[in-house]
């Protein structure tokens, strides 16, 4: 029911493995923290290998099959995930929480049908939507993924009792939707602290991703370099935290190249690439950003409307932020600057502008974001699954 408050067991599914330092990793065990804090017995399902090389699937850290190793234990693992529905009922399960990996298919269609059958809800994230631009450029192997998933997207949606969206979207392929926004664990994101010797003549834009194209840095670097062609009295250093590959730095089909920008506008010391960052070593960054920097291309993914963890992340350790897309929860918060959605360049007169303007200290910005905790978020998805 929808105010249940009994305790649930709850298995938490992703069809692929974690990277330690991965924000989605991240994400994925901040959510299971969140429902074990709520009171849940959650349980955490997983692909990946044991220490003889093996393909596994995981639940917690019981293997609850071994697919071998080669080609065949790709297809074994594809095609075996009876497992899953057979642990759930053997153990009284109570709800599924799956993430999609873009991968509707015969196989998870069915997995979802004998959740089902046997009485157990199932909620469906889809993490971004919609995601088919997402694959332009991709190679052939991820092109043919997301085919098969077109093909059988609304049959799996029809086989889970709703889809949980970071949207705005009522329905996404036919079946309802709960929409919550992305969360976070306020009590481990320290607020930022302006170091003693900080200058205050500087100003410091930090963008943190695992860089894409729809995140459009490219957007701020030739706004930063038609700034710096004024011969402007203020500095302006542009921050990148996170991973950037090649098909960044130089000219795609998407987007114009962060090292060919650089270059046109002579400004390679005004950019500084710090790779991944973790703990203090990112805390030190933050603690002298006067603004966080946003998706600012989102529109090239074919997305208007989402709520970025980012975003959030900004806003908990007190750092006003830019963006180009439809956030409900920051659109009209006085700390956020909104960008057009478009290819033009970031207008850096503008964005010092806006920083000239603001007031309201780290403590005051956070305590805005209060009622985006994972937990709340949680809560939503679970009340409105078991109705």
């Amino acid at each position: 029911m929808a105010n249940d408050t009994r305790k649930l067991s709850i298995l938490y599914l992703v069809f692929h493995g974690f990277e330690p330092n991965s924000g989605i990793t991240k994400k994925i065990h901040n959510q299971v923290r969140a429902m074990q804090q709520l009171g849940h017995d959650v349980h955490l399902c997983y692909y990946g290998f044991n220490e003889d090389g093996e393909r596994v699937r995981w639940i917690d850290d019981e293997a609850v099959a071994y697919y071998g190793r080669g080609p065949l234990a790709i297809v074994r693992a594809r095609f075996g995930l009876d497992c899953i529905d057979s642990w759930c009922i053997a153990n009284g399960v109570d709800m599924v929480y799956a993430r999609s990996f873009h991968n509707a298919s015969p196989q998870t269609v069915g997995l979802m049908h004998r959740l089902l059958r046997a009485g157990i809800p199932v909620a469906m994230e889809i993490p971004t939507y919609p995601y088919d631009a997402e694959y332009a450029g991709f190679p052939w192997r991820e092109q043919l993924k997301l085919r098969v998933d077109r093909c059988f997207r609304r049959q799996l949606a029809a086989n889970v009792s709703a889809i949980v969206t970071f949207s705005d979207c009522d329905t996404i392929f036919g079946q309802r939707t709960i929409r919550i926004s992305n969360g976070v664990m306020l009590e481990d994101i320290p607020l930022v602290r302006r170091p003693a010797d900080s200058q205050s003549d500087t100003i410091h834009l930090t963008a943190v991703a695992e860089v894409h194209y729809w995140h459009g840095l490219d957007r701020l670097i030739d706004g930063l370099g038609m700034y710096y062609a004024k011969n402007p009295k203020r500095k302006v250093i542009f921050h990148i935290v996170g991973g950037v590959g090649d098909s960044e730095m130089h000219d795609s089909q998407h987007a114009p190249g962060f090292a060919e920008l650089m270059e046109k506008w002579d400004i390679e010391d005004k950019v500084v690439f710090h790779g991944q960052l973790f703990g203090d070593a990112l805390t030190e960054v933050f603690n002298i950003t006067d603004l966080g920097i946003g998706s600012l291309a989102r529109h090239r993914s074919g997305i208007t409307t989402i709520k970025t963890l980012k975003n959030r992340e900004y806003a908990a350790r007190g750092i006003p932020f830019i963006y180009s897309e439809q956030d409900s929860d920051f659109d009209h918060q006085p700390y956020v600057l909104q960008v057009p959605a478009d290819e033009s360049p970031i207008d850096i007169l503008e964005v010092l502008d806006f920083l000239d303007r603001q007031t309201l200290s780290p403590a005051e910005i956070r305590s805005t974001i209060e009622h985006l905790s994972w937990r709340e978020q949680m809560r939503k998805v679970i009340e409105n699954t078991m109705l």
